[in-house]
C-alpha cells in the first residue's frame, strides 16, 4: 500500500486542486489532507475522490501535521508513504516509477525525484549536511560570489543532477518514503515548528538506510522561498536552525563529516 499526506494553511484552493488531481491519478491508494487553517473549509475537497481522508487539526507544525498522515500509515501498514508540499504537482507516471526504484533498491529508506520550478527551471535541492555557515552565511551574507561559491558545492552543483546519486541532505517538498524505515528512526521531530525538520528526517534515515535522488522522472514545485521575505517564518527558520545545531553539533559534528565525505567520494576527482 502506498499512502501520502499533504499539510495545508490556508492553501489556495486552486493550487490544492492541481495537487490532487495528480494524487488521484496516481498508485496513492490514501492521502490524509491535513489542514492546519484556522476553518474547515478546505474539508470540501474532499469530495473529489474516497482517496482523501480530510484532518482539521491544530496548527502545531509542519512536522506535526505530516506526522498524523504517518501515523496513520503505520496503522495502515503501509509500505511507502509520500511527504508532498501543497505546491507540488507532476504530469509524469511519478508515484509509480519511484515504487518501482524502491522496490529494486530495498536498501534505500527515502527517494526525491527531480525537483523542477514551474517553468522547467531546475531547483538544487540535493545538499550535503550543512555547517552554521551555509545555513547562515548563505542567508546573511552580503557577498553573493562568496555565496555563490559555497552553493556551488553545498548543492551539489557540479553533479550535473543528471543522474542517480546518493545525498545525505533532501527537500521535504517530496519525500518518497520506505515506512519500515520510519518505524526505526521515528517520524518528524515536532520541536522544529517549521525548516530543518526534513532536513534531520533524512539525516536519521540516512545512518539506517540510503537516501537517495533519482532524476528519472520530475516534479514541478512553487518554490517561493517564504523566510526571505517574511520575518514571522525567518524567525522560524533561524529558531529551527538553531534547535537543529544543538541537537546535531555546531562545530564538531562527526557524522556530518563522514556523510558528506561518503557523498562527495562519487564524484572524480573528489570536491
Amino acid at each position: 500500500m502506498i499512502t501520502a499526506s499533504i499539510v495545508a494553511y490556508h492553501t489556495s484552493v486552486d493550487e490544492l486542486t492541481r495537487l490532487l488531481d495528480c494524487v488521484i491519478r496516481s498508485s496513492v491508494e490514501v492521502l490524509y489532507l491535513i489542514d492546519h487553517s484556522s476553518d474547515d473549509s478546505l474539508g470540501n475537497l474532499a469530495q473529489l475522490s474516497d482517496k482523501i481522508v480530510y484532518i482539521h487539526s491544530e496548527n502545531l507544525g509542519y512536522g506535526h501535521g505530516h506526522n498524523i498522515g504517518l501515523r496513520k500509515a503505520f496503522e495502515m501498514d503501509s509500505q511507502y508513504h509520500v511527504v508532498i508540499n501543497p505546491d507540488i504537482f507532476w504530469t509524469d507516471r511519478v508515484i509509480e516509477s519511484l515504487t518501482v526504484f524502491m522496490d529494486e533498491h530495498v536498501d534505500c529508506g527515502l527517494v526525491m525525484p527531480k525537483i523542477l520550478y514551474p517553468n522547467g527551471e531546475l531547483q538544487y535541492l540535493c545538499k550535503l549536511l550543512p555547517t552554521p555557515m551555509n545555513l547562515f552565511g548563505r542567508r546573511f551574507l552580503p557577498f553573493r560570489k562568496l555565496q555563490a561559491r559555497m552553493d556551488e558545492r553545498f548543492e551539489l552543483h557540479f553533479s550535473g543532477y543528471d543522474h542517480v546519486m546518493e545525498v545525505p541532505s533532501l527537500s521535504g517538498c517530496f519525500m518518497f518514503l520506505r515506512v519500515d524505515v520510519l518505524r526505526q528512526v521515528g517520524l518528524f521531530d515536532e520541536r522544529y515548528f517549521m525548516y530543518a525538520e526534513d532536513l534531520d528526517l533524512c539525516r536519521r534515515i540516512g545512518e539506517v538506510s540510503k537516501t537517495m535522488y533519482y532524476p528519472g522522472v520530475s516534479v514541478y514545485h512553487a518554490y517561493e522561498k517564504g523566510s526571505y521575505k517574511n520575518r514571522k517564518l525567518l524567525k522560524y527558520h533561524i529558531n529551527s536552525v538553531v534547535k537543529y545545531f544543538n541537537k546535531w553539533g555546531w562545530i564538531f559534528d562527526k557524522k556530518r563529516q563522514l556523510a558528506n565525505k561518503r557523498c562527495l567520494a562519487q564524484f572524480k576527482p573528489c570536491k
